[in-house]
């Protein structure tokens, strides 16, 4: 179950509603809003409210006001120059408040990046859900050689089963024996009626990590990409990368598709070069110059971005640059 009753009846009565507004709206993720994308077993990310949109992103960067005066093609052009020149503030004219699910240990993760604003569901006024999350054996693997925060080979599966049945025993256990504290059964009737319940703050200290927790978390879209370049990455831990992958594809594309296209491009597929590494590249590059003019016509690169390219190689002065 991704959502309680209560939740599901809720995002439906909030998608029976609309509102007139004369701000901008995307209608694409107009589709999706409130509605949970699920993650993992238990988990989901959803989108509540958001501000703004790849136009206010063009607004920002020239200043102007209207919507509407530049083409698409000329916007495309000013959202990737602003990428690839990390321009940031005009990408914090975006905001996104989301609603997530996530286990406890990847809450702690998350809660890293420290520039969002968040709201957590609080187990010192409310009763955790007995909702834990047990990985499946496709994920299960031992440590990295390599990488001592990092996971290496999958372990045979009669392991990983074996694994499976020890979270479970210990995660059931534990809520078990939170319950017992609490002095109440799963419908909210004690256990034992002449036992008072323990405090909720204290009894939720015996919980593991892998229960789940909530919240509601918003961001701009600046540190959004900043929050997505790190947990979207291959080498981000899986459970903590479903979620980023889910916000990046799911949401963030619909969102801002200019936007969204441009940080795949110069941020998340993208390397950076030591000042050693480049004069590697250039010292290679010059003994082939005459085949990397002809490259030019089918690189897909537009003609400033080449003049770019061209500088960092050493192979040309440094372009004209012209006011935005």
């Amino acid at each position: 179950m991704v959502m309680t009753s209560r939740q599901q009846n809720q995002v439906d009565q909030q998608r029976e509603r609309s509102h007139e507004t004369l701000r901008s709206t995307v209608p694409a993720l107009e589709k999706i809003l409130y509605t949970p994308v699920a993650r993992l077993d238990y988990g989901f990310v959803r989108v509540v409210d958001y501000m703004g949109d790849d136009g206010a992103v063009v607004q920002a960067a020239r200043v102007s006001y209207g919507h509407g005066t530049q083409t698409r093609s000329s916007d495309r052009t000013l959202i990737r120059y602003l990428m690839r020149h990390h321009h940031t503030t005009p990408f914090e004219m975006c905001e996104i408040k989301l609603h997530v699910k996530l286990p406890i240990f990847v809450a702690r993760q998350w809660v890293r990046h420290r520039t969002a604003n968040i709201n957590e569901y609080s187990a010192r006024y409310s009763i955790l859900d007995r909702e834990f999350y047990i990985p499946d054996p496709d994920v299960i693997a031992s440590q990295s050689e390599g990488n001592r925060q990092g996971r290496g080979e999958l372990v045979p599966p009669e392991q990983a089963t074996w694994v499976q049945q020890l979270l479970i025993e210990d995660a059931t256990r534990a809520y078990d024996h939170y319950a017992e504290l609490l002095n109440q059964d799963r419908d909210g009737s004690p256990l034992d009626p002449n036992r008072d319940g323990l405090a909720r703050e204290l009894a939720r200290i015996n919980l593991s990590l892998n229960y789940y927790t909530q919240w509601y978390w918003k961001v701009d879209l600046h540190n959004l990409l900043n929050f997505l370049h790190l947990r979207a990455d291959p080498h981000a831990q899986y459970e903590i990368r479903v979620y980023a992958e889910a916000i990046l594809d799911q949401i963030v594309k619909p969102w801002v598709p200019l936007s969204h296209e441009a940080f795949l491009d110069y941020r998340l597929n993208a390397r950076t070069l030591s000042s050693q590494a480049i004069q590697m590249v250039r010292r290679l590059v010059s003994m082939q110059l005459t085949a990397v003019e002809k490259m030019r016509p089918g690189s897909g690169i537009g003609q400033r971005e080449w003049d770019e390219l061209m500088e960092v190689l050493g192979l040309r002065d440094e372009p004209d640059t012209e006011t935005l």
